[in-house]
């Protein structure tokens, strides 16, 4: 089992700054991937930005080159840096684990962080 917490998010003006926390807890060795997504209301949950065991990262075309992910092994913890923000950003921020056991995936989410950018 994995767990996850997310902190950091909270009521930002545009153009501001935010990072976000996702410290991850229990069998933490055999993760494969954290992600983190979002999701506005109204919309479907969207990838944000992913970072495998192996440091290959990925970001959605709508964040490239504002929001940054990284991790701290020794932590067990993952951030997103959040810079440029934008309106359109406003959404509850997820991360997301996904753990391979014998060729089977896990996928385990945490509770989610209120990200809020105001023009």
């Amino acid at each position: 089992q994995v767990q996850l917490v997310e902190s950091g998010g909270g009521l930002v003006q545009a153009g501001g700054s935010l990072r976000l926390s996702c410290a991850a807890s229990g069998s933490t060795f055999s993760i494969n991937t954290i992600d983190w997504y979002r999701q506005a209301p109204g919309k479907l949950r969207e990838l944000v930005a992913a970072i495998s065991s192996g440091g290959r990262l990925n970001y959605a075309d709508s964040v490239k080159g504002r929001f940054t992910i990284s991790r701290d092994n020794a932590k067990n913890t993952v951030y997103l840096q959040m810079n440029s923000l934008k309106p359109e950003d406003t959404a509850v921020y997820y991360c997301h684990a996904r753990r391979v056991v014998r060729d089977l995936s896990y996928h385990y989410w945490g509770q989610g962080t209120q990200v809020t950018v105001s023009s």
